[in-house]
């Protein structure tokens, strides 16, 4: 409540928040335009009876806009993408990039023009690559002659649509609240979450309710069960989210003369270094397949061996159904959460700059020993976060392919959409904390 009051008290915050509501507002009316030529009258329904798909996560990543069909169908899934790429570019792959990263404001603003250019590029691949997808699995059908002409219509407004959405973020960035991207991606989860509770509610209680009391009250249990299982769901991820390894870390400073004094602070190192990024290459190399057979022939896209890909089919192997694609999905989890991680937190590159600034770990030498020592506490904490996050994201396909929830595989609990939730939550948090404590501090100065 105190909170509350503060941000109401404070105009900045609250002109700040205001505005993001309304780049969101614009954001959701771009949701419920159609892309003109397409008929997706089918696409809806099918997204949601195939909740654990990867159009369903591209759904998820763009905010809900693709269940639609609509102008902003490709979201920011094609952005988040370039990020990821160029960032990966930039560790040492290319030169050009690598000497880029290193030359401060100025580098950032090349490395970002370069993410945009290669935006551009995979939305216009995306765009196609989705509109074949559905169409050779018939769940749209155009309403123009199909040619080169109507795709090429059709692709460049969903490209736009796609721009758009990146300007919409960048515009919450500078003048909202939090990472912009992060937020549409938030407000469109969230968007969802009354749709299931509304959902699981009738299945349970509505229905069973007209069938005697023993029913009526077991729909009941199951539906409180329901709830009590979501809240212990999110509350294991904030716990992940915010756990951390506190690495002890002295800095000699010189006071005066040659007088020399250490100051003690931790370096932390997060259970979860790596985010929702490791599920988001996982799905992608698992997209690639459809995607490509999806440019040879409707026949290719419909092969049987891609259900081998798809992490929410089980393939009959000698008369036994087994899910591979969702045990290559949790291998390529598992593997690129420990990628990831060595990736944001570079042991030999943190050694280095310890090394240069005069700080070092109590009772290791500095150098090789301290890379050593930070690669082999990081990929310790990082086995305990990999695991976390192949199980949260794997929970809702193993719910849906045991058939707790029948065929509405939009009542399974967990998945990347809610460790999203968490963490922008988390974060938005402690950008309106930074935002009412600097404003506390000007008024503290300019009160002296």
């Amino acid at each position: 409540m105190k909170k509350f009051i503060e941000i109401f008290n404070n105009k900045e915050v609250l002109n700040r928040i205001f505005f993001t509501v309304m780049i969101l507002f614009v954001f959701r009316i771009g949701c419920a335009i159609p892309t003109p030529g397409i008929d997706a009258s089918e696409f809806s329904n099918q997204l949601q009876s195939n909740s654990n798909n990867v159009l369903a996560l591209m759904n998820l990543l763009g905010g809900g806009a693709l269940q639609n069909f609509s102008i902003f169908a490709l979201g920011v899934s094609p952005y988040i993408t370039s990020q990821i790429i160029i960032q990966l570019l930039s560790m040492d792959v290319l030169p050009a990039l690598t000497e880029l990263n290193r030359q401060g404001q100025y580098g950032r603003r090349k490395i970002e023009m370069a993410t945009r250019y290669l935006t551009l590029m995979l939305a216009a691949v995306q765009a196609y690559g989705i509109i074949q997808t559905a169409k050779n699995t018939s769940w749209i059908t155009f309403t123009l002659e199909e040619n080169f002409l109507s795709y090429a219509y059709i692709v460049t407004i969903m490209v736009a649509g796609a721009m758009l959405v990146m300007w919409l973020g960048d515009q919450i960035t500078t003048k909202g609240i939090g990472n912009g991207i992060s937020v549409i991606i938030f407000a469109g989860i969230v968007c969802s979450l009354p749709n299931q509770m509304s959902t699981a509610f009738q299945k349970w209680v509505l229905q069973s309710w007209n069938h005697g009391n023993i029913e009526a009250t077991k729909g009941v249990f199951q539906f409180i069960l329901y709830i009590l299982s979501f809240i212990l769901i999110i509350a294991f991820v904030i716990f992940i989210e915010l756990s951390k390894r506190k690495l002890p870390v002295q800095h000699a400073t010189r006071s005066g003369g040659s007088e020399k004094i250490s100051k003690a602070s931790f370096l932390p190192i997060k259970v979860n270094s790596a985010g929702v990024i490791p599920v988001i290459f996982a799905s992608s190399i698992l997209m690639a397949p459809s995607v490509i057979a999806s440019f040879i022939s409707s026949d290719a896209a419909n092969a049987e061996w891609l259900k081998i890909f798809q992490y929410n089919q089980l393939v009959d192997t000698g008369g036994v159904m087994i899910p591979w694609g969702l045990f290559i999905y949790m291998i390529l989890v598992f593997t690129f959460t420990f990628f990831y991680a060595n990736l944001q937190i570079n042991p030999a590159q943190l050694a280095e700059n310890f090394q240069k600034n005069g700080s070092y770990i109590p009772g290791i030498r500095p150098g090789i020993e301290t890379e050593k020592y930070v690669r082999r506490v990081l990929n310790r904490i990082t086995l305990i976060g990999a695991c976390s996050l192949t199980f949260i994201s794997a929970l809702p396909v193993i719910l849906t392919l045991s058939g707790v929830f029948g065929n509405d595989s939009s009542l399974a609990l967990g998945g990347t959409g809610l460790i999203i939730v968490v963490g922008v939550a988390l974060e938005l948090n402690n950008q309106i904390n930074g935002l009412i404590a600097g404003k506390s501090y000007d008024e503290v100065i300019g009160g002296m």
